[in-house]
């Protein structure tokens, strides 16, 4: 390629680089008042601010919603009946995540009529819409915080509040999830009591006969399995963690 085709090339690029720039396209950021004063954005940025948040989802699901508390307490169980695989990490987080549907119902319908649908009806402006959608997910969280929890963040955050209306988002979200840990737990500890038991019955039975050499677990497994379906095991938790959340 000698000079003149560079010095072409050149030029060409130049002259479709200033028509890109004339064409105005798409403007990115508009900023318009509506009638009663307040200020929405351009459906681009409206558009891009969603997506942003989608990455949060996940987040927001273990955070503001009763999945933290389902999970721990099937994990335990798992741990408690000495199946390590059984059932697996993706249908315990899909029972999981399907029974968080099923409990926090109430709650995405009464964001749905509130929020979302004004919000698709332009109705509501999109900071308008996430005030009302944090609404009915404070109240829940809110039903199952404990106090002294909250005192406690409330005392390191510095944080002041009339009411707990008026208490912060980001005190209530922690407050929440360490309320949330410590039900798990104490539902996690009464479920492991009995399989113990099965354990302490089986070890004592087997160093009575001498057979030091075989491991219990071989031999409590069976019988855990058997004691959990007698008793209906599946159905007494589920019912119980979604009585926990007054469902």
């Amino acid at each position: 390629m000698n000079c003149k085709q560079i010095i072409v090339l050149g030029v060409l690029s130049l002259l479709s680089f200033s028509a890109i720039s004339a064409d105005p396209g798409i403007q990115a950021l508009t900023l318009s008042t509506n009638e009663d004063g307040s200020q929405s954005y351009t459906v681009t940025l409206q558009i891009l601010a969603l997506m942003t948040a989608l990455t949060l989802l996940p987040a927001m699901l273990m955070m503001m919603t009763s999945f933290t508390r389902i999970i721990i307490v099937f994990s335990i169980l798992r741990q408690a009946m000495g199946l390590q695989q059984t059932p697996s990490n993706q249908i315990v987080l899909g029972l999981a995540l399907f029974l968080t549907i099923f409990i926090m119902a109430p709650v995405f319908e009464k964001v749905n009529e509130e929020a979302i649908q004004p919000y698709m009806n332009e109705q509501l402006a999109p900071i308008e819409a996430v005030k009302k959608a944090s609404g009915p997910f404070r109240e829940f969280m809110l039903g199952q915080t404990r106090e002294d929890d909250i005192n406690l963040f409330v005392r390191i955050s510095g944080a002041e509040y009339d009411s707990l209306e008026t208490l912060p988002f980001w005190v209530l979200m922690p407050a929440f999830v360490t309320s949330e840990l410590k039900t798990a737990f104490q539902i996690g500890f009464i479920l492991f009591l009995p399989f113990l038991i099965i354990d302490l019955v089986v070890a004592s039975v087997l160093m009575a006969m001498g057979m030091m050499m075989l491991s219990p677990v071989i031999i409590s497994l069976p019988f855990k399995i058997m004691f959990f379906v007698l008793i209906d095991g599946w159905a007494l938790i589920i019912g119980t963690l979604a009585a926990s959340y007054g469902v």
